[in-house]
């Protein structure tokens, strides 16, 4: 990850800085010319966020206590990018008036000669669910704890790579909702389910976040996939035993997301796929950042990571 920082006045701006911003500023614009329901809030909630985010991110920089310049910025970037997220909610029929469930659910039935979440009720039990909403909402805390391993271990530069392959993982998946909008097996099939989700403390919690979090629609490609993708391959390249760890949980986390009905196979797979693209393109996005940062070093306590580190 470069060291590079754009300076706008006394704003100075990293790479994970620039691509949250510029976000915030395009979902802005969109929201503007389409004049989505509540667009004028929606502008004014996203004005909002960029400036704290600003704020925060340079209260961050003045912060010289390791812990807490690491507490700062990691609140500062999961925040603004869970806000993104939701961000995106009334965004998604800007270009289709209505979701395209059917074509998914017609080429899973072709495929599988079943409809895999309808399929999986057969294999439905407590401990199983238990075990699935475990490893879908695991994924929460996962977040935060891998990057403070990669913090204390490797510093700041790896950090702010872990921080913008999520990010511009995150984003994409963002604007392939608007570009294939699916409601999600639910809110569109959810009357074919005849087997309930019963389970225990995981299943509550995995419950609580499809009621408190989601909304209908951000749903393909999974971000869940794709993040936990980022993740799983970060742990690999910073702290190997992580990866190893998290083998189980990451490959139960895949299948969570139709087994939970929160998403349908499709969506998984294009999630896991949208990973690899974005750490294809995440090269080029850092050297495109060069060009425009004026070099200004890093901090003399940060190292520099070393891939692969055990």
């Amino acid at each position: 990850m470069t060291s590079k920082i754009l300076s706008i006045g006394r704003i100075q701006l990293r790479a994970t800085d620039g691509l949250i911003l510029a976000t915030l500023a395009f979902f802005t614009v969109l929201s503007v010319l389409f004049m989505v329901e509540g667009w004028v809030m929606l502008v004014l909630k996203n004005v909002a966020v960029a400036a704290a985010y600003v704020v925060f991110n340079a209260f961050s920089e003045r912060v010289q206590h390791k812990f807490w310049r690491f507490f700062v910025r990691v609140a500062a970037v999961t925040l603004t990018y869970a806000y993104l997220f939701g961000a995106v909610d009334k965004l998604q029929l800007i270009i289709h008036d209505r979701w395209l469930d059917e074509y998914v659910t017609d080429f899973e039935q072709y495929i599988f000669g079943v409809q895999p979440t309808l399929w999986l009720q057969e294999y439905t039990t407590p401990a199983l669910t238990e075990w699935m909403m475990f490893s879908y909402v695991i994924y929460v805390p996962m977040y935060p704890v891998l990057c403070g391993i990669i913090y204390y271990l490797h510093g700041e530069l790896a950090m702010e790579d872990y921080f913008f392959t999520l990010g511009f993982t995150n984003i994409l998946c963002d604007i392939g909702f608007i570009l294939f909008p699916v409601a999600g097996p639910l809110p569109y099939i959810g009357h074919l389910y005849t087997v309930p989700l019963d389970g225990y403390v995981w299943t509550y919690l995995g419950e609580l976040m499809r009621s408190q979090l989601h909304y209908i629609g951000g749903t393909i490609p999974s971000p869940h996939c794709a993040a936990a993708t980022i993740m799983w391959i970060m742990a690999y390249r910073y702290y190997r035993p992580a990866f190893y760890v998290l083998i189980p949980i990451v490959l139960s986390l895949y299948v969570s997301t139709f087994y939970g009905r929160y998403h349908y196979v499709t969506d998984a797979v294009l999630g896991v796929a949208v990973a690899f693209v974005a750490l294809t393109f995440v090269p080029i996005m850092v050297k495109l950042w060069e060009r425009i940062g004026s070099g200004i070093p890093v901090p003399v306590n940060v190292e520099k990571p070393t891939r692969g580190a055990t």
